[in-house]
């Protein structure tokens, strides 16, 4: 199945809801990043949450970035997704090794600490919109329920797994972001409460080979929820040597006459898909003239 996302509303649009199947897209990263268990599972649901919160972008060019930021081993991870489903991120340290935690499950809490959440959405105007909370578990799906409801005023329920095979290979990938519309009905918030409180983890769900549309299904028994979009998802990276050339052009002349002294070629690394670049002497030399 390929990575994609739903997007529903339901109880006469006083329900939005999201919901995504994403092990493509967690693999892909496990493998680009050679990440340890626990640090693919916290970089695949904050993937998956990118993934979604993306869609909620009104603009095609608009940009979404999930930093988060703590003082457990694995320091920070950074996600960055389109409107269009494309998603790209990396933990900035991808080997850390953390026992199970007191129910038997990798300890992403453990492996994040405490810290920060950043929501920052770059919608082509002087300055991004950022939001900023605090980590409530640093489980990524509880700190971003508290981020709706503190930062933006919008109550929700994230819920957000990535599970893993016994070669450490991603098994499953997903998650759902419900939301209540600021005219949502009592009666509608204490049936939305109540499905929630019977419904099983993501990862146990996906892993009984429930689409993102039964998911939705299950969360939203009896408030008739209604499709209004799916869009395929996936890990991309759109850095190119172009790009690259920019970043360095940007330093300045003095940065760039530095390297060509040095006499030997440099290696430039995306963060986000570990791709490399190399430049000789001699390119160097002709991004000094562009830069001039």
């Amino acid at each position: 199945m390929k990575d994609y996302i739903v997007r529903v509303t339901a109880a006469d649009t006083q329900i939005r809801a999201f919901a995504c199947t994403t092990r493509e897209m967690a693999e892909a990263a496990r493998q680009i990043h050679n990440t340890s268990p626990v640090v693919t599972a916290a970089l695949g649901r904050l993937l998956s949450a990118g993934a979604m919160m993306g869609t909620m972008l009104k603009g095609e060019q608009d940009l979404l970035t999930l930093q988060v930021k703590g003082d457990g081993p694995v320091q920070g991870l950074i996600v960055t997704a389109d409107s269009r489903g494309n998603v790209k991120g990396y933990p900035e340290v991808a080997d850390v090794i953390l026992p199970a935690n007191a129910l038997g499950k990798l300890d992403v809490g453990g492996a994040v600490g405490q810290g920060t959440l950043s929501v920052i959405r770059d919608m082509g105007l002087k300055e991004p919109y950022v939001g900023q909370t605090l980590l409530q578990t640093g489980e990524i799906a509880e700190d971003l329920t508290y981020y709706f409801a503190a930062s933006e005023q919008v109550p929700s329920s994230v819920g957000l797994g990535v599970l893993m095979n016994r070669d450490n290979t991603v098994k499953q990938a997903g998650g759902f972001i419900i939301q209540l519309m600021p005219f949502a009905g009592e009666s509608v918030v204490s049936r939305l409460e109540e499905n929630l409180s019977r419904v099983q983890p993501v990862t146990a769900m996906l892993d009984e080979g429930k689409t993102p549309e039964q998911m939705l299904d299950l969360l939203l028994e009896g408030l008739c929820p209604v499709v209004t979009d799916t869009m395929e998802t996936v890990f991309s990276c759109n850095c190119s040597k172009d790009k690259i050339e920019r970043v360095l052009i940007s330093l300045g002349q003095q940065e760039i006459k530095d390297m060509i002294e040095e006499g030997q070629e440099i290696e430039v690394n995306c963060h986000f898909c570990n791709s490399h670049y190399k430049f000789s002497v001699e390119e160097l030399r002709e991004l000094y003239r562009r830069s001039r």
